[in-house]
C-alpha cells in the first residue's frame, strides 16, 4: 500500500485538454497552445505530455501558451504574443528534468518572476513555497542572496523553487546542492554548475533567458481569471505595482475631525529601500499579508490571514521560530525540533535548548531594525503596535484607513520613534 501511495505523485496523470484554445472578447480573439514537452524518462523512453497533474495528482491540468491576438480594453493593452514566460519553457529549457513538471512548480515559478521583475538590477533569490515567498533577499552576490533567502526560513525552504535574477555560478550552485529543491530557474548557469546541481537528480533546472528582460514585464498586464465554481468567471487586469522609487512613497499624514497628524520621524536611506524591497515582495504575497524586512532580506512573512493585527502576530511568531531553527543548525548542525525532540528522549541536555530559546529571546529573533510592511491599510493601531512592541523601526502601508492617525500617533508616540510612510495603493494578492 506504501508503495502504491508513493507512486500516485510520480505518474503523469495525462490530459484531456485541447491542443489549441481562444478566448473571444467582443470582437477581439486570443489565441493559446497548449504546451507539451518530449521528456526522456528514467528508464530509457521518452513521453510527449504536457502538466504532470494539477494542484492534486488526480486533478488534470494543461500549460497554454498565447500565441496570436492582441487585447485592448478601454485604455488598457494587455500583453501580446511572443513573451513567453514560464508558458515559453520548452525541453531545451529544461537543462535537468527529472520528471514532468506539475502545476505547482509552474506557479511557484511564475508567482517568483512576479516578484523578482522587480528586482533584476542587482543579485536576488526568492525561494517560494505553495505560491507564496518563504524568503527574498538582494545582496551583492547571488550566493549571499540565496543564501540569506534561505536562512530566512530554512525550514519551509525544503522542497522549494527558487527564482534567482543572476546567472548561478559555483559558490551558489554548492550551496543549493546542499538543499533539497524541486526548482531552480535563473537567466544562466556557468560552466561547472549542473554538474554540482546534477547530484540532486529529482531537481529540475530550468534556464530562462529572459529574466534579463524581465524589467519590461513591469508595464504589462494580463488577463486575470478567476473561476466560480458555478461554472461563471470573474476576469480582471492584473495588479501593477505602481511603488518603484522612493518618490512614489506618500508621507503618512491625514485629518480627523479638523486635527492634523503627521508621522514626525522620517525614514533614513536604509530603511527607504527596505520599503521599497518590501513592496515589491509583498506583490507576490497572499493577502492579507503582513512582512518584516531588513538590510534586503526577509525577516518574517505573515501570509493570508483573515485579520491584519493577526497576521502581524503570525509574522512575528514565524520570525521566531525560524529564527531559533537556524540558530540551532549553525550551533549543532541539527534543526530545532530534532534538538527539542533529543531532550524530550533525554538524549541531549536541556541547557542546549535553553541557551537557544534565550538568545533567540534576546535577539528578538532578529526583527528590531525591521521595516513592517502591510499589503492594505491598518483599520487600527494594534496591527502596527505589533511590530513596534517587537522593535521595527519604520512601517510601509497602504494608507486610507479612517483611523490613520491612530497609526500616526502609536509611530510618533513610540521610543524611539518609528517612521512611516504610505504607498496610496493595496496590494492584495488572492
Amino acid at each position: 500500500m506504501s508503495k502504491d501511495l508513493k507512486k500516485m505523485y510520480t505518474n503523469i496523470l495525462g490530459d484531456s485538454f485541447p491542443m489549441d484554445m481562444s478566448i473571444t472578447f467582443g470582437d477581439q480573439k486570443l489565441v493559446y497552445k497548449k504546451r507539451t514537452w518530449n521528456i526522456k524518462m528514467e528508464d530509457g523512453t521518452s513521453e510527449e505530455r504536457g502538466i504532470r497533474y494539477g494542484e492534486n495528482p488526480d486533478q488534470e491540468a494543461a500549460l497554454y501558451e498565447l500565441v496570436n491576438g492582441n487585447l485592448a480594453l478601454g485604455e488598457c493593452e494587455f500583453i501580446e504574443p511572443g513573451n513567453g514566460l514560464v508558458s515559453g519553457i520548452s525541453v531545451e529549457d529544461m537543462l535537468q528534468v527529472g520528471k514532468h513538471p506539475g502545476k505547482i512548480n509552474l506557479t511557484d515559478i511564475d508567482n517568483g518572476l512576479n516578484i523578482i521583475k522587480y528586482l533584476v538590477d542587482r543579485p536576488a533569490a526568492i525561494i517560494l513555497k505553495h505560491n507564496n515567498p518563504c524568503g527574498c533577499a538582494v545582496s551583492d552576490s547571488l550566493a549571499d542572496a540565496y543564501s540569506k533567502a534561505n536562512r530566512c526560513d530554512r525550514i519551509a525552504a525544503f522542497g522549494g523553487a527558487v527564482i534567482m535574477s543572476k546567472p548561478v555560478d559555483i559558490d551558489t550552485a554548492k550551496l543549493m546542492a546542499k538543499n533539497y529543491l524541486e526548482v531552480v530557474c535563473a537567466p544562466e548557469f556557468e560552466e561547472g554548475t549542473l554538474e554540482i546541481l546534477a547530484a540532486r537528480k529529482n531537481l529540475r533546472v530550468i534556464k530562462m533567458g529572459r529574466i534579463d528582460r524581465l524589467a519590461d514585464f513591469e508595464k504589462y498586464r494580463f488577463v486575470d481569471f478567476k473561476s466560480l465554481i458555478d461554472g461563471g468567471i470573474i476576469a480582471q487586469q492584473s495588479a501593477v505595482n505602481s511603488i518603484r522609487s522612493i518618490d512614489d512613497l506618500m508621507d503618512a499624514k491625514t485629518t480627523s475631525k479638523g486635527v492634523e497628524y503627521a508621522c514626525e520621524r522620517q525614514p533614513t536611506a536604509r530603511e527607504l529601500d527596505d520599503m521599497l524591497f518590501g513592496w515589491a515582495v509583498e506583490h507576490g504575497v497572499t493577502s492579507n499579508s503582513v512582512i518584516y524586512v531588513k538590510d534586503g532580506v526577509t525577516t518574517g512573512i505573515g501570509t493570508g490571514e483573515q485579520d491584519r493585527v493577526g497576521v502581524a502576530e503570525i509574522a512575528v511568531h514565524k520570525a521566531y521560530i525560524k529564527y531559533a531553527d537556524i540558530l540551532c543548525f549553525d550551533k549543532f548542525g541539527i534543526p530545532y525540533a530534532d534538538m527539542a525532540m533529543e531532550v524530550l528522549r533525554g538524549k541531549r541536555d536541556k541547557a542546549d535548548q535553553e541557551a537557544i530559546d534565550a538568545q533567540t529571546k534576546e535577539d528578538r529573533a532578529g526583527i528590531p531594525g525591521s521595516c513592517m510592511v502591510s499589503d492594505a491599510f491598518f483599520p487600527y493601531r494594534d496591527g502596527a503596535d505589533v511590530g513596534i512592541r517587537e522593535g521595527v523601526t519604520s512601517i510601509l502601508q497602504a494608507g486610507g484607513s479612517m483611523r490613520d492617525f491612530e497609526t500616526i500617533q502609536a509611530c510618533n508616540e513610540a521610543s524611539p520613534q518609528v517612521a512611516m510612510k504610505f504607498t496610496g495603493q493595496r496590494s492584495f494578492k488572492h
